[in-house]
């Protein structure tokens, strides 16, 4: 489920959980993360978001590819467009480097076999979320051609919800939980209009 250990794996440490295939602008201000990023664009190569969470570093991160640099600013600050690839765990910090970086395994999937089910209800309940929040119908080759991790990457999932898919290493598994993340999106969206529906008519029913 690993591959051999990679040393010297440059590390950023945030409040956020980035998925595979997930865009992300990020704000690169302190010097050692500026240091890492150059070197990182200079050499072509990811560096691991890892998300801190209360002061605790989960040790399952997604590298991360930069796309393109957004903005340059005089006093050295970055925004730069970053990817998401593929998912790591942190065996080892290492505090050798001008910047956090670690020893890290690039995890596999677990060989199993899709279960169409699971994929077709995920699909299913994406795209009626999409629907009602965006006005926008997704075709059948649409959704057939996205994983669980490009559906996930386009909601605004608490960072424990991200970082528990992060961890699944099964697509049947993350299909599964998505299911469960849409409906109770669905179900808080409905909540939502029901609400605002009854501001906006002050009590009173309206018809026509």
């Amino acid at each position: 489920m690993a591959e051999v250990p990679v040393q010297d794996f440059p590390l950023f440490p945030l409040g956020i959980v980035a998925l595979p295939t997930e865009s992300l602008p990020l704000h690169v201000f302190e010097d050692r993360y500026r240091t890492m990023i150059e070197e990182c664009l200079d050499g072509e190569s990811e560096f691991g978001i890892v998300w801190l969470s209360d002061d605790e570093l989960k040790p399952i991160g997604c590298a991360c590819e930069i796309e393109r640099v957004l903005e340059r600013m005089d006093d050295g600050r970055l925004s730069i467009l970053v990817r998401g690839t593929r998912v790591f765990r942190l065996l080892q910090r290492q505090d050798d480097l001008p910047y956090p970086a670690g020893i890290v395994e690039f995890l596999t999937e677990r060989d199993e076999a899709p279960d169409g089910d699971v994929a077709h209800d995920a699909h299913e309940l994406y795209a009626e979320l999409v629907e009602q929040a965006a006005d926008r119908t997704l075709s059948e080759e649409e959704l057939a051609a996205m994983s669980a991790y490009s559906m996930a990457a386009t909601v605004d999932f608490g960072t424990d919800a991200k970082q528990e898919l992060l961890e699944l290493r099964s697509e049947n598994a993350r299909l599964r939980l998505l299911t469960l993340l849409f409906r109770a999106a669905i179900k808080q969206m409905e909540l939502l209009e029901r609400a605002q529906l009854r501001a906006r008519s002050n009590g009173k029913v309206h018809f026509g």
